[in-house]
């Protein structure tokens, strides 16, 4: 039987999310595989992966809030905003930055705020990714994005190393498309120094989180023991964000069908789940674009 469902990842550093799916492919010796949301190679943690029919919804799953756990080291600043760049300012820190200090930073950051997609970044700019320009030396002028930062909790208190560098942690819950490093970065800033990301661990990634993930040794050894699919989380769980309703035996025949129906009473959001009685999830249904009152299907399982 193959394997269907969604397979939370511990990513190990190193990797691309890309490298990821092509181990998993040679691993599970299946090409049904999908990452849904990159993290940079020295990144580590949750890396939700479909495999089978559950590739249809890794779009969906993009647009997760994700919470990190992300080391600033303050004195210094890189090329890459990050521990694997060049240093391009430095500014040592000559006396200890206060908890209350630190708090009333970070707590600005908290709500909806702008950032600067970073140069080394998968943005693209006029056709090209940002990272294309910046291996050639080039820096070019990026739009600023809007991200929400849900919540900022500092993990350690400030601590100075080497003499002039300071280093804390903090917890981050945010929407999708945050730069951490970039908000390490900022952080810094305010506080009046060059910094950078010195660590980064993904503890969650919409309802994935760190304790269920597996690594890639379990995955084989699960695999070739044949338990692995009972490991792996069901389609539904990963739209369980979505509003959504459940139909009779008739109505779930047509909607498999990708029929054209009625816009269901009672329901405010444009996009929802629609689920037979034996709870299976059938389709994505959204309002009709150009007929009032009808829906149609996003997606069909």
């Amino acid at each position: 039987m193959e394997l269907q469902g969604i397979l939370p990842l511990h990513k190990p550093k190193g990797m691309t999310s890309h490298d990821c799916v092509a181990k998993l492919r040679g691993i599970l010796k299946t090409r049904k595989i999908g990452h849904t949301g990159t993290l940079d190679p020295e990144v580590t943690g949750v890396l939700p992966i479909c495999i089978g029919k559950a590739t249809k919804v890794a779009q969906y799953m993009s647009d997760y809030s994700k919470t990190y756990e992300c080391e600033v080291t303050i004195g210094f600043s890189t090329t890459t905003e990050d521990f694997t760049g060049e240093i391009i300012d430095e500014k040592p820190v000559k006396e200890l930055v206060t908890m209350k200090q630190l708090k009333e930073v970070v707590n600005s950051f908290v709500g909806e705020i702008e950032q600067i997609p970073p140069m080394y970044s998968a943005v693209k700019v006029n056709g090209k990714k940002l990272y294309e320009y910046a291996r050639l030396g080039q820096v070019v002028e990026r739009p600023s994005r809007r991200v929400v930062i849900h919540n900022l909790t500092i993990l350690t208190e400030p601590e100075l190393f080497d003499g002039n560098k300071l280093k804390f942690s903090f917890r981050v819950h945010c929407s999708k498309g945050t730069y951490v490093r970039t908000l390490a970065v900022d952080i810094g800033k305010q506080l009046g120094y060059p910094s950078h990301m010195s660590a980064l661990v993904r503890t969650a990634s919409g309802p994935f989180t760190l304790k269920e993930c597996i690594t890639f040794e379990q995955i084989e050894s699960m695999f070739k023991a044949g338990d692995l699919q009972q490991k792996l989380f069901k389609l539904e769980d990963a739209l369980s964000f979505l509003k959504h309703i459940e139909v009779n035996d008739t109505l779930a025949f047509k909607i498999s069908n990708g029929a054209v129906l009625p816009f269901p009473e009672g329901i405010a959001e444009n996009r929802f789940t629609v689920y037979n009685k034996n709870g299976e999830c059938l389709a994505i249904y959204q309002k009709h674009p150009t007929k009032a009152g009808l829906m149609k299907p996003e997606k069909v399982f």
